[in-house]
Order: C-alpha cells, then sequence, then structure tokens
C-alpha cells in the first residue's frame, strides 16, 4: 500500500510540469489571459510556466520541496485573483473551472508542503 501511496508525489508533480510547459509552447494562445495592466505580457507568461516547472522539479526530487510547494501554491492563489476571478465576473463559462483547478491544486500544494515534505531546511 505504501508504494502506491507514494505515486501521489508523481501524481501531483507531473502535470504541474506539463502545465509549466504549456506556458512555453502555446505561450501565443496563453499570452491573451495575462491582464492588460501588467506590463511584458510574455514575461510573466514565462515567469509562470519557470515557477510551475521548478516546483514539479523540487518536489520530485525532494530538495526545497516545502518552498517549492508553499511558493506553487501562492503562485495558484495569484492566478486566482489575477485571472480566473476577474473572468468569472466577466461571466466567462470556462472561468471557474480553471478557478477551482487552482484552488484544489493550490490546496493540495499546502497539504504537501505541511505533511509530505522532505527538506524542511529553508522554511521549517
Amino acid at each position: 500500500m505504501h508504494a502506491f501511496l507514494s505515486l501521489g508525489r508523481w501524481f501531483f508533480a507531473i502535470p504541474i510540469a506539463i502545465f509549466g510547459f504549456f506556458h512555453f509552447m502555446n505561450g501565443s494562445q496563453m499570452v491573451d489571459m495575462i491582464p492588460n495592466y501588467l506590463p511584458v505580457p510574455y514575461f510573466w507568461l514565462f515567469l509562470a510556466g519557470s515557477g510551475l516547472v521548478a516546483a514539479s522539479v523540487a518536489i520530485l526530487l525532494g530538495k526545497y520541496d516545502k518552498l517549492a510547494a508553499t511558493l506553487l501554491a501562492v503562485e495558484l492563489m495569484l492566478f486566482i485573483l489575477l485571472l480566473h476571478l476577474p473572468a468569472v465576473m466577466r461571466g466567462d463559462p470556462t472561468a471557474m473551472g480553471s478557478l477551482m483547478k487552482d484552488f484544489a491544486l493550490a490546496g493540495a500544494a499546502l497539504l504537501y508542503a505541511q505533511y509530505v515534505a522532505k527538506d524542511r531546511s529553508v522554511i521549517g
């Protein structure tokens, strides 16, 4: 049973990495999601993608994974506040699904940081 449960780390980190790579592969389509008040939208797009990939790598390697999972939760909550919530308020029919997905993933990242993370050297 322990071997099966240990797959959870992989099931969590790999989709996060894939979402991160989407920021690079589909940048021309995703850049429209960046709010107009943020300058240089491709910078923010690639920064977000880099954060997702870096968090996944840290979680999979178990190095700085508590810090990475905590920062991942912060990034996902920023996605909710800056991207999804305004889209929901505008009546975008797909935004609520994205909001709930990122909310659940942020919760999972916080649970990982609290109960699963191995490297607690940075934030205890």
